[in-house]
């Protein structure tokens, strides 16, 4: 028997023992039938004991030594599931599974029962959890902070053809691996007005009142690293009112508007990015963005009064990293906490917000840089914007300083865009605020520099810098592969899980029979396995011989999705007419959910199933080519596609990705990359060589002068291929029963400013996609490539990433 008040530990009867307490006492289930939601939750009720010591380890090592730390800001963490990934961590899968196993399940029985924490949209928060699972693998003492919101990123179904959206209630079995800290709650201020006063010394303050408070609750997560035993912090806020209810109007009978207040408030973690297509939309997204910021700020500066005493060394202590542009208001409201809750003078508090605020910029797109209203950031936050007009006047000083009379450039700089209606122009405010402003892959940064903000880097040179984005490989092979893991463990060692640079190793392998054989082997195996989910979700058997082409992303036109549809028309055509020389049987993966309010990206859905249908209808068609939109694409569904993948497409319009993680995942699991000049997927092409990388499309540089000499009509009249695909999409060929329903997409590919350039990269895609087949049809060289992308994928580690982070930025 274990003593009382004994650490738990990872022998496996220990595991067992603590099993079945959690499952008979802590969820009080005697069923002699076992109920696998219920040892779900008591398998992670176990794993989270033995997590626990490891947290309070951490925190009181932390505390003792005092270093500087870090704090992420983030509107998304997309965790996908945590039961294997913490499992593995901590290196306990052999003694879970022998706990199992008197239960008659195994481990994948239980994992997929977990449901996705959805706490995102896409690349942004995966790459946010990455980065935890980084910073505790490499001991970093690193926090993260976001939102618990109620109904994460919405469940995606297919009616018709179309994407029918629906909540993604996540909570609504629990969370095992969230604790409550109720000592950690937070005011929150909305509306209101602002006064100056003067204080017991005569010095002026201003000060935020009639407000209408809400509170923040904390509520904390276990972030594991691997084989070590740091377990980091990620804390959620959700918002409650500050009453549950209005006693009197209860108790006159009005239910509804006793609870008025709760619901109003509660409102803001209900769902992540709420349809900000209408007014009541926009304001709620500009909740959530300062409801984070607030609550975390004021979190940490509790944290650094109680064990510093002071804000003399705060900015040596502390620093925030804002993941994109969402919680840039974080450098108003730390002005506003300092000086108007702690009376620093301007200068001392700016001094501390500009030294400690670092600024990750993920989007070259203009519309996805967040502008707000200053009528709604007046009406919402008044002081916010008092704060945000000062800091303005004081940049506009030294913009003038530095070019006197460029009245122009002022107006460009400007923190508020005047017209009509003036707005605040957030991504300014964050490198205005910032000592460092990062972009996500070479070619972003540089385009950051030299277009988008052009103006700063002029002023600031300094500040701006490139950090490459990064996965995790322990999620993203070591768990998602394990097969393969297994492999390369037994060819090169295990310590590559912490060392991604070691897969160059793999280079030694690729004229060993037996390995590329068993490489070969794994491939087929994984395909099998989505081959399964396809048949499940969709109806569709994969064949696993076939090459697997995939395109698993959000539904964008500048990720061209629309491209990778005309390709197919394109084999469907050839095939229908009987030209099938030099093809090979394909299958064809596309998957992502639109934004609700996004009209043409759901159309290109529509399109995208209305081809499947066609194409899989046919059985002249079927042997040689299959294509599925896959319903709801999530981390766990990435989890199976990525390691079955042989053809990853990344085919993005040059200069619109700001780096791609997928193609990451998709290069470490062994596939081939059709792609872009774009993104990351230069450095991919850069690493693992032209020959092993399917390049096509224009450049950056050389878009402009093609929009110029030549329009899509143009192009489409001069292409046979491209003409007989336009051709099937106006003909209605698709739609027979929906007359017109794609005419806005022709409409958008014959466009003459087009900005996707859809029609202009098409010979170059469909050129480049008949040379992939002809190298898939030499098997023994394929696996070959497939090796050289693995070997190559050691630079797009997280952990790469994240020391680069830690030594350049943080400064830790």
């Amino acid at each position: 028997m274990k003593n009382k008040g004994a650490k738990p530990s990872l022998n496996n009867t220990d595991i067992a023992c603590d099993l079945q307490r959690h499952y008979n006492f802590t969820l009080g289930r005697f069923d002699s039938r076992v109920k696998t939601p219920y040892l779900l939750k008591a398998l992670a009720l176990t794993v989270r004991d033995r997590l626990m010591e490891r947290w309070r380890v951490t925190r009181e090592q932390e505390n003792a030594a005092q270093p500087k730390r870090v704090y992420y800001l983030s509107l998304e963490f997309l965790l996908g599931r945590s039961l294997s990934n913490a499992i593995k961590n901590i290196g306990a899968q052999a003694e879970v599974e022998q706990a199992l196993h008197s239960y008659g399940c195994t481990l994948e029985d239980l994992e997929t029962e977990e449901i996705d924490a959805g706490l995102g949209n896409g690349g942004l928060g995966r790459l946010a959890a990455c980065f935890l699972d980084s910073c505790a693998t490499l001991n970093y003492p690193v926090m993260g902070y976001g939102i618990r919101y109620e109904y994460g990123m919405f469940h995606q179904s297919l009616e018709s053809g179309r994407q029918i959206e629906s909540p993604d209630h996540w909570l609504r079995d629990g969370n095992p691996w969230e604790l409550e800290r109720p000592d950690h709650r937070r005011r929150i201020q909305f509306h209101g007005r602002t006064e100056s006063y003067t204080d017991d010394l005569g010095a002026r303050h201003m000060r935020w009142v009639d407000t209408s408070d809400i509170y923040a609750l904390a509520y904390d997560m276990p972030i594991p690293g691997y084989n070590t035993q740091t377990v980091n912090t990620l804390r959620l806020w959700k918002a409650t009112a500050t009453d549950e209810f209005n006693l009197n109007e209860f108790n006159a009978g009005d239910y509804a508007e006793a609870v008025a207040e709760k619901n109003l408030a509660e409102q803001i973690t209900m769902v992540l990015y709420p349809n900000d297509a209408s007014e009541n939309g926009k304001e709620l997204r500009l909740r959530q963005q300062y409801f984070l910021a607030s609550a975390s700020l004021q979190d940490v500066i509790e944290q650094h009064l109680e064990h510093c005493g002071g804000f003399a060394h705060f900015a040596d202590k502390n620093c925030f990293q804002l993941n994109d542009t969402h919680p840039t208001i974080a450098i108003a409201e730390l002005m506003r906490l300092l000086m108007d809750e702690h009376r620093l003078e301007w200068d001392a508090a700016w001094a501390i917000t500009n030294n400690t605020m670092a600024y990750t910029n993920h989007t070259l797109l203009p519309e996805a840089l967040e502008r707000w209203s200053v009528h709604l950031f007046s009406a919402l936050l008044p002081r916010l914007l008092e704060i945000i007009y000062e800091i303005n006047a004081r940049f506009l000083v030294q913009v003038a300083q530095r070019w006197p009379g460029d009245t122009e450039r002022q107006r460009r700089m400007s923190l508020i865009e005047e017209g009509d209606e003036p707005m605040v122009r957030m991504a300014y405010l964050g490198i205005v605020g910032s000592f460092s402003v990062n972009g996500v892959a070479v070619l972003h940064s540089r385009l950051l520099k030299e277009d988008l903000f052009r103006d700063f880097y002029e002023l600031w040179p300094h500040k701006f810098n490139n950090k490459t984005n990064g996965v995790t490989p322990r999620r993203w092979l070591s768990h998602c592969n394990p097969s393969l893991a297994d492999l390369i463990t037994q060819s090169i060692g295990d310590a590559w899980q912490k060392d991604l640079s070691q897969l160059e190793a793999l280079r030694a392998c690729v004229n060993d029979q037996s390995f590329t054989q068993q490489w070969a082997n794994i491939k087929r195996q994984n395909k099998a396995r989505l081959s399964d989910l396809v048949k499940s979700n969709t109806g569709v058997t994969f064949n696993p011989d076939s090459l697997f082409d995939v395109q698993v992303k959000r539904i964008h036109e500048y990720k061209r999705q629309l491209l990778n549809i005309m390709h197919v028309i394109h084999l469907y055509d050839r095939i229908a007419r009987g030209d099938t020389q030099g093809l090979q049987p394909r299958c064809v993966l596309i998957g992502g959910k639109a934004a609700p309010g996004y009209y043409l990206a759901k159309l290109i859905i529509k399109l995208a199933n209305n081809v499947a249908s066609v194409v899989n209808s046919d059985p002249n068609v079927a042997s040689l080519l299959q294509v599925v939109f896959l319903p709801n694409y999530c981390v766990s569904a990435m989890e199976v596609i990525a390691p079955a993948a042989d053809l990853s497409e990344q085919i993005s319009t040059a200069g619109k990705e700001a780096s791609g993680t997928g193609n990451m995942k998709f290069m470490m699991n062994g596939a081939l990359t059709i792609g872009t000049y774009d993104g990351a997927n230069i450095e991919i092409l850069e690493a693992v060589g032209a020959s092993n990388f399917f390049l096509f499309g224009l450049k950056v540089e050389e878009i402009s002068a093609h929009r110029v000499a030549c329009t899509p009509n143009q192009i489409i009249e001069s292409d046979v291929d491209l003409s007989r695909v336009m051709q099937l999409l106006e003909c209605g060929h698709f739609s027979l029963f929906e007359s017109n329903l794609f005419d806005p997409i022709v409409n958008s590919i014959r466009n003459p400013h087009d900005p996707w350039m859809v029609a202009a990269d098409f010979r170059g895609y469909i050129d480049e996609q008949q040379r992939a087949i002809e190298c898939y049809q030499n098997r023994e060289l394929w696996v070959k490539k497939s090796i050289f992308n693995t070997a190559a994928s050691g630079r797009f580690s997280s952990d790469r990433t994240i020391t680069e982070y830690a030594n350049d930025i943080w400064k830790l």
